[in-house]
């Protein structure tokens, strides 16, 4: 005689799943499945968009080149208003993947109480933290990767058109190359760690989208200037300066004595006498103080190094946390 066997609820064995995920893997998987695959869609449409809009730069360059004044009105009547839709989209890109996944990633596991339900079977606490972390960081850095690489193909033929040639101050800098991945992960690391922290998916969203504005406002007015050192044109204060690189971007201008004592540009501009109040201090010169084109790319992987390393400091805190109280 046989018995015909029917796995039963609370055997404390976690759901195997098929194909290429397994056991823990494949729980996470089911349980954010609809995020991660809304970002992976997001991502590949973003990026058959980027192509479609090459081609018609491509075309609209041709042979000329792409610094030359004359193309300057034109290529922002043709093309202004996608590079700043496509610049505006990539720099919401870490903030909303640090709302929507990366909150909520622990967050509704902890209020709905399925967490317990899960590390209470075979999968351990420490196997389930790590997967939970894996899955969806290692899918958000292919995907901010992917779309950074893209729009810098995109927009290194214009890149002295686009938004004025500012790479600096006006978006480029922050989505292309590293700075993008490194940023999503580390504003997505803080969703996870407030999320873990509050314990209620929708006052942990508001926390992280709190948290990403205030680090928007630090970083781009503290950090950033310091990832390089500014190159400076010196030339007489009542002369003309020569023009900047067209590749540069402007980050200050000073007064300055002969021997490059640096005051502030509106010096003795309201004075009763302008002219003997410098002569007072010695002002000769004018200093402008610029970034070139070819700092950004230093200057980028030092950014994407400060925030991995902030990000990996967040994350090894939600893993301590994790092993010192109970999930």
């Amino acid at each position: 005689m046989t018995t015909a066997t029917t796995p039963e609820a609370g055997t404390g064995r976690a759901p195997a799943g098929s194909g290429a995920l397994h056991g823990t893997l494949w729980l996470v998987w089911r349980r954010h499945r609809t995020a991660l695959l809304a970002g992976v869609l997001a991502t590949l449409a973003a990026c058959a968009v980027f192509s479609y809009q090459r081609i018609g730069l491509m075309g609209f360059l041709g042979g000329h080149d792409a610094g030359a004044d004359a193309l300057a009105d034109e290529f922002r009547t043709r093309f202004g208003s996608d590079f700043q839709g496509d610049i505006g989209f990539l720099q919401y890109v870490p903030v909303v993947v640090a709302v929507f996944l990366g909150a909520p990633l622990i967050a509704s596991e902890l209020e709905r109480g399925t967490v317990h339900l899960v590390t209470t079977q075979s999968v351990g606490r420490g196997r389930w933290l790590a997967t939970t972390l894996a899955l969806p960081l290692t899918l958000v850095t292919a995907c901010t990767t992917l779309l950074a690489l893209v729009f810098q193909w995109l927009w290194t033929p214009a890149r002295s058109l686009v938004v004025g040639g500012d790479w600096l101050n006006s978006g480029p800098f922050e989505v292309t190359g590293p700075v993008l991945a490194a940023k999503t992960l580390f504003l997505t690391a803080c969703g996870i760690a407030l999320g873990k922290l509050i314990k209620r998916v929708v006052p942990a969203m508001l926390a992280t989208a709190f948290t990403a504005a205030a680090v928007s406002v630090v970083w781009g007015e503290k950090i950033v200037p310091l990832l390089g050192t500014p190159r400076r044109l010196v030339y007489p204060y009542d002369g003309d300066g020569p023009r900047l690189p067209s590749d540069a971007v402007n980050f200050d201008d000073w007064v300055a004595t002969a021997d490059g004592r640096l005051y502030g540009f509106g010096t003795c501009v309201h004075d009763a006498n302008p002219d003997a109040c410098r002569a007072k201090l010695g002002i000769v010169n004018h200093v402008t103080e610029y970034f070139s084109y070819d700092q950004m790319a230093g200057m980028q992987w030092r950014a994407a190094g400060i925030l991995l390393a902030l990000a990996a400091a967040v994350l090894a805190f939600v893993v301590w946390r994790a092993r010192r109280r109970p999930l």
